[in-house]
């Protein structure tokens, strides 16, 4: 399967440095210290203060690299997915990675177990409740996506309210496996019992804050029962069927699971490719 976005951070994370607040403070005074300014989840080209606060993302060779939040922005936003393929791929991941860590801070804010105020320390990979002192750490939220088939024909769904169709996801549950997660996910939403279950690869997703693990799994009958709670509608589409919707968005795994099948399933009675 080709590089997936997002995975291709190349910032060195600097973790041994990150506990160091003189450290970090010099990095941020620097001159040519980048801060990447985001606004409600969107990319905002706007210069950032010295007294914002910021998280330490690494250093880009020798060039510290932050990234913070606005509170209001003055000028355009941009949504990171729908410019993700005009971006270099290191810039894409630096920004997803920017995204995913302030999404966990802005939520952050105050420590769920005594509920008092946090603040962050290690550049912002860690906050502490400043009334029990409890450590809280990024939280990211395992999640699988599945392309299941059946002889020459996938499995494609419409979930509830939707208008077009798409591969089977959900998210991890404590006590399971990845591959029972895969499992269950597909019988609890479609009805459908697997024969094999694959696994294919894996894409940092933080949108918000998910890990995207990506299998291909073999039915083991073609018999589909929807549950009527998250999908409206599941069937078995022909590669001819897949095309003819066109282009799903690519920034995504499920994109290149459907094309690596595509790719790999002969046309049905000489229907081109």
């Amino acid at each position: 399967m080709p590089d997936l976005a997002y995975n291709a951070l190349t910032l060195d994370r600097a973790t041994a440095h990150r506990a160091d607040p003189a450290w970090l403070a010099t990095q941020r005074s620097r001159p040519d210290a980048r801060v990447i300014a985001f606004h409600d989840g969107e990319i905002h080209d706007a210069p950032v203060t010295p007294d914002t606060e910021a998280v330490f993302l690494g250093l880009d060779g020798d060039t510290p690299v932050f990234a913070a939040d606005i509170p209001e922005p003055h000028g355009p936003t941009r949504d990171l997915r729908a410019i993700f393929s005009t971006l270099d791929p290191a810039e894409a991941a630096t920004l997803a990675y920017a995204r995913g860590l302030l999404h966990w801070t802005r939520n952050q804010q105050f420590c769920g177990t005594c509920g008092g105020a946090t603040q962050p320390t290690d550049g912002g990979h860690v906050r502490q409740c400043q009334k029990c002192g409890k450590l809280l750490f990024p939280r990211i939220e395992p999640a699988i996506i599945v392309l299941v088939t059946w002889q020459d024909t996938c499995l494609l769904a419409r979930h509830r309210n939707a208008r077009s169709y798409s591969t089977l996801a959900g998210f991890v549950e404590i006590g399971e496996n990845l591959e029972t997660a895969v499992h269950r996910e597909v019988h609890e939403e479609a009805g459908v019992r697997l024969a094999s279950v694959h696994y294919q690869a894996s894409q940092a997703w933080p949108f918000p804050s998910g890990l995207m693990i990506g299998y291909r799994a073999e039915a083991a009958s073609p018999d589909i029962q929807v549950d009527g709670s998250e999908l409206d509608e599941a069937r078995w589409f022909t590669p001819a069927e897949v095309r003819a919707m066109g282009e799903h968005r690519t920034d995504s795994i499920e994109h290149h699971l459907i094309t690596d099948w595509l790719a790999r399933t002969p046309p049905r009675n000489g229907t081109p490719r």
